[in-house]
């Protein structure tokens, strides 16, 4: 009879392999230890979206409120984006000298400031 590749059920107060435990508490994430719990905030930020506007193309970045944690000025309404404040992380993905020189010309936003900017040339 083939071997199933399923890990074997743990009998109360013994580990897969039929020792004891001694004591001895599991690492977290392993067989019979406690799964931690997945942050839904942390995994969504640090991930650049691309978006399309009629000023061009442009890599968005969210930084939560927990990770804020400088003082920047909002190019949007020239006030500061304080630290423990949610904002975005903004750069040109078309700039003119390439994508590291758009990356280097980073600016953070406030989220409205973003989302209201204005696409009237002059």
């Amino acid at each position: 009879m083939p071997r199933s590749n399923r890990p074997r059920r743990a009998v109360s107060g013994r580990t897969a392999t039929g020792r004891a435990a001694a004591g001895k508490a599991a690492k977290p994430g392993t067989r019979g230890g406690p799964v931690p719990e997945l942050d839904l905030e942390r995994a969504r930020s640090g991930i650049a979206r691309r978006e399309s506007a009629p000023d061009g193309e442009w890599m968005v970045r969210s930084i939560t409120a927990a990770k804020a944690g400088k003082t920047y000025i909002c190019p949007g309404c020239f006030t500061a984006v304080l630290p423990g404040v949610a904002h975005l992380v903004v750069w040109s993905e078309d700039h003119i000298f390439g994508a590291a020189a758009g990356l280097a010309e980073r600016r953070h936003w406030h989220s409205n400031c973003w989302t209201s900017r204005s696409y009237r040339y002059r």
